[in-house]
């Protein structure tokens, strides 16, 4: 009983706080941090993609054939999308849509209501092997699909009708991303290029000179100017990001060299008021890196 009444007491005089860091260095204490709700994995094997479904929600996709949306704050599961028969390789969303994509390894493409059923509510086959590239037009009426079979695709998200279909020899797609209010889709592939689709008539617009190593992922920055494309690499060799002019020259603008394995992601960062421009990147050597968009300095 004493032993209890004294660790009660030791408790109660424990406080616990946590800092947010402002640009200028100093510290502003925020108070007391509410405890943590715990919640069991979301996925029952590796989760293969992410993506922000809105500012509370992400959705996410796994080995485990599932599609899942999660609150970003709680960590909870919301929702669980079942319906492919392999693993799911790609998920994204369109910006001020409820409307869920998935890509797999069954060769389909998936799109599922956040309000709606657990099942499809389209379903996008036309793909020979897995599905590597999925973009979203911002309207998310139309739909952009890339494959190892060296094929894009063009869909009517709507009716599931196929709009489009384009082959280049060796194009073996890694990632898309849709150029935010324009009608042009950034690709990468095996073949260590870069190209812009037009998607009016699924055509290439423009390819960036090829890089020395496969490109493996790329971004685009909200206000449409700026590319980024990361490659794969090992021992220090490679696994460079680099960053794209989609407006003028359509030139290489830098590099951001510093993972020593292949870089698997990239991504613009959110800007904040008084930050420069960032940029993430992220590597099989374990690391994290951000990138000043503008110097190529890491924060």
């Amino acid at each position: 009983v004493l032993v209890g009444r004294a660790m009660g007491k030791l408790q109660s005089k424990i406080s616990f706080h946590t800092a947010k860091y402002r640009a200028d260095g100093s510290v502003e204490e925020t108070g007391p941090v509410r405890a943590v709700q715990q919640h069991g994995p979301t996925h029952t094997d590796a989760v293969t993609s992410v993506a922000a479904l809105n500012p509370d929600l992400c959705v996410s996709g796994g080995r485990d054939k599932s599609v899942a949306v999660c609150s970003w704050r709680s960590g909870a599961a919301l929702r669980r999308f079942i319906g492919h028969e392999r693993e799911v390789t790609k998920v994204t969303s369109a910006p001020d849509s409820n409307r869920v994509f998935s890509a797999s390894r069954d060769k389909t493409v998936m799109m599922w209501e956040l309000h709606g059923t657990s099942g499809p509510s389209q379903h996008f086959p036309g793909h020979d092997l897995v599905v590597t590239g999925l973009a979203v037009s911002p309207d998310a009426s139309q739909l952009c699909t890339g494959s190892r079979d060296n094929t894009m695709c063009k869909w009517d998200t709507e009716t599931g009708e196929c709009l489009g279909r384009a082959a280049i020899s060796r194009n073996l797609v890694t990632h898309l991303c849709w150029v935010p209010g324009e009608p042009y889709v950034i690709q990468t592939s095996e073949d260590k290029t870069i190209r812009i689709w037009d998607s009016r008539e699924l055509q290439v617009a423009h390819t960036f000179p090829a890089k020395q190593h496969i490109q493996t992922c790329c971004d685009v920055s909200q206000d449409g100017r700026y590319c980024l494309s990361s490659s794969s690499g090992s021992a220090g060799e490679g696994g460079e990001a680099t960053l794209w002019d989609l407006r003028q020259t359509r030139n290489r603008v830098r590099e951001y060299k510093g993972h020593f394995q292949t870089t698997t992601s990239c991504v613009f960062l959110p800007r904040g008021p008084a930050l420069a421009p960032s940029i993430a990147t992220s590597s099989y050597d374990s690391t994290v890196k951000v990138w000043n968009q503008h110097t190529g300095g890491r924060g």
